[in-house]
């Protein structure tokens, strides 16, 4: 009834009827309701790539396509998501690349005098915690290149660390959310401190273990980002910015994709927005303990210039969705893209074994599967898809998905500005996965991190 109701008042025809009849419900329904932006023709705020090649060029069909962009109209007309990305890749070529939405001016509540931009393809998303799979590649190749082994204690190289009876977490633990300081102190995340990795790293040192302790599977939002950052910084000299444009950005040619962006680029960014039915207890603990905020106040939070233009290495990489869908592509090709060589397929194939399977998350309460550093598929359940059991990559708040799959040869970026909290409706952005899943056929040859280019 709740759903009934709320499609039939959001509709973009009824938004004077909504605001009159919302002051005859109760205070405690309306919060029920929830939280939508104004609807468009989907054909109108679409905006297409002409990076996209012919699907029959990559041996699947223009009804293929048409199936896939069809579950994303399906999600953008619930009214939850302000803008949305899709960038898909197959066999190296884009087959698609298209935006739905507006970047900005269309958030829940905004006045219809707002000003509206549609997005286009070169519209920037921040991924959030996607970035935890740029970062991990990049710790990755840092132990490609001697800096570090995945056995090596966090306090050897940050001694401090060591307070509290953390001296036995590895950077292992710190990859597969088992170090033990998954929770963080809200003062350690203030947007004021974001630019002060070593005032940061100092806060988490003194934390005592917390989700259980050492080896306890608890998913770290942002703090096991910071640590490694400074390991990187420590053993090669270089912050993990200036690691991520010399031995990855520069070296394959990418425009963007970088923690954070600059101040003058601000307006190229996508808003995010809080949408669906305002969170209760006890799913409003849940979030606080994800995010150390409610929803609101981390939604302010990412969309403040101070979180935009900082380095938060478990969340904050900003690209359009083709330049993460290409980097997925990197990993997709094991180390190699476009005839450059930046690591080792050996490399990705020991980051992406589960290393946590069946095991309860103690903040994400369900079993995620997790490598070293990266969400990992499953054949009946898995983040990416139901039987995609090869495919990685990593999730980010609260309805982004990167990945790849090598069984399928596909790269994927699915990205939305819209921030839900649970409405049965989110159960249609899942599907848009499983769509994508069951209309691009398994290869019969296993493409495993063969090597290939993409545009």
């Amino acid at each position: 009834f709740k759903l009934r109701l709320s499609n039939s008042l959001a509709g973009p025809c009824h938004r004077v009827s909504m605001d009159k009849t919302l002051q005859y419900l109760p205070d405690h329904f309306v919060h029920m309701l929830p939280r939508r932006i104004r609807r468009f023709d989907p054909d109108e705020v679409t905006r297409v790539s002409t990076t996209e090649v012919a699907p029959e060029e990559t041996g699947l069909s223009q009804k293929n396509m048409d199936t896939i962009w069809d579950a994303v109209v399906r999600f953008y007309r619930t009214g939850l998501s302000p803008s949305m990305a899709l960038c898909v890749r197959r066999h190296g070529r884009v087959i698609m690349d298209r935006t739905i939405g507006h970047r900005c001016g269309n958030h829940p509540g905004a006045s219809e005098e707002e000003s509206l931009e549609i997005s286009t393809p070169d519209t920037l998303y921040n991924v959030f915690s996607a970035s935890k799979a740029v970062t991990a590649t990049l710790v990755h190749m840092a132990i490609e290149r001697g800096h570090f082994g995945l056995n090596d204690r966090v306090a050897d190289f940050i001694p401090s660390f060591a307070q509290h009876g953390k001296g036995a977490v590895t950077i292992s633990d710190l990859l597969t959310h088992r170090a033990g300081v998954a929770l963080p102190p809200q003062h350690a995340m203030s947007l004021e401190s974001l630019g002060d990795l070593d005032s940061i790293v100092e806060i988490i040192c003194a934390m005592k273990p917390n989700s259980g302790g050492h080896k306890r599977l608890a998913y770290h939002t942002v703090t096991s980002g910071f640590l490694l950052a400074d390991i990187i910084e420590k053993t090669d000299g270089r912050d993990l910015q200036t690691f991520l444009k010399e031995e990855l950005r520069d070296p394959l040619g990418f425009e963007n994709l970088a923690y954070g962006i600059s101040e003058d680029r601000l307006s190229e960014v996508a808003e995010d927005a809080v949408t669906g039915p305002k969170a209760r207890f006890p799913f409003t603990k849940i979030i606080r303990r994800a995010l150390g905020a409610d929803l609101p106040t981390a939604i302010g939070y990412a969309n403040d210039p101070r979180y935009l233009t900082a380095v938060v290495p478990s969340g904050n990489i900003i690209a359009s969705a083709n330049e993460i869908g290409r980097f997925s592509e990197l990993l997709l090709r094991g180390g190699e893209l476009d005839g450059v060589r930046i690591f080792e397929p050996e490399t990705l194939r020991r980051a992406v074994i589960n290393q946590t399977k069946g095991e309860l998350d103690r903040v994400m309460l369900v079993p995620v599967p997790y490598g070293f550093g990266y969400m990992v598929g499953g054949e009946r359940f898995g983040m990416f898809g139901r039987g995609a059991p090869q495919a990685f990559g990593h999730m980010g708040f609260s309805n982004i998905m990167v990945w790849a799959d090598p069984e399928r040869d596909i790269s994927v970026a699915l990205l939305s500005t819209g921030k839900p909290f649970y409405t049965l409706e989110v159960l249609l952005w899942f599907k848009i996965i499983d769509v994508i899943v069951n209309e691009i056929p398994r290869d019969t040859i296993n493409p495993l991190f063969n090597t290939g280019s993409a545009s």
